[in-house]
């Protein structure tokens, strides 16, 4: 059991039957009424996300998850194939389940991927990849008072801001939960 106020990104419970993943949190205290934690969820089986508030004295379940590694392969119509480490077998998972993280996917990127009871409900990506860009416009001369930043186009078509200094062939990190920049990363040959 987890009480309502240790959730956090990440975070796995069951209620109703139904196994959830805490993709957003958020503690409220307004003054003369008790704490109050707005959760953004989504549904492991469905895919479906919502949104819900608990008390933060609530008890949650904590279902007993198992990791297993995987790789990632390729993406087919609305499945997203993995290969797993131990077995070399190929398995599906839709695209849907893995939400927004799923434009971070590239080839042979090692994930893992979560078991409860058995059953693949979630594939967790590392907190942050490292892609090329692909294409980024020109930063403007002079325009650094406010960290500005501009929308770069990654090697997989994904859009993120970056500072205004990142070109074309670049190589930065961005944070897979977030889908925001982290760092330029330099490559040694």
């Amino acid at each position: 059991m987890i009480e309502a106020v240790d959730l956090r990104p990440g975070s796995i419970f069951e209620e109703d039957g139904k196994l959830f993943k805490v993709l957003k949190f958020q503690h409220h205290r307004m003054s003369q009424s008790a704490a109050v934690c707005r959760t953004k969820l989504r549904d492991l089986r469905t895919g479906n996300v919502l949104e819900k508030s608990y008390r933060s004295t609530d008890r949650l379940k904590t279902p007993e998850v198992e990791k297993r590694p995987k790789t990632f392969l390729y993406f087919e119509d609305d499945l997203a194939y993995f290969m797993d480490m131990t077995s070399y077998e190929t398995i599906p998972f839709p695209k849907n389940k893995i939400g927004d993280a799923v434009r971070f996917l590239t080839e042979n990127l090692p994930v893992e991927a979560l078991y409860i009871g058995g059953e693949l409900l979630d594939v967790l990506l590392p907190s942050s990849v490292a892609m090329k860009v692909a294409s980024a416009p020109p930063g403007i001369r002079g325009d650094s008072a406010t960290n500005p930043t501009k929308p770069v186009e990654l090697e997989n078509g994904a859009t993120v801001q970056a500072p205004v200094f990142i070109k074309e062939g670049d190589t930065i990190k961005v944070d897979t939960y977030t889908g925001e920049y982290v760092e330029r990363v330099t490559i040694t040959k």
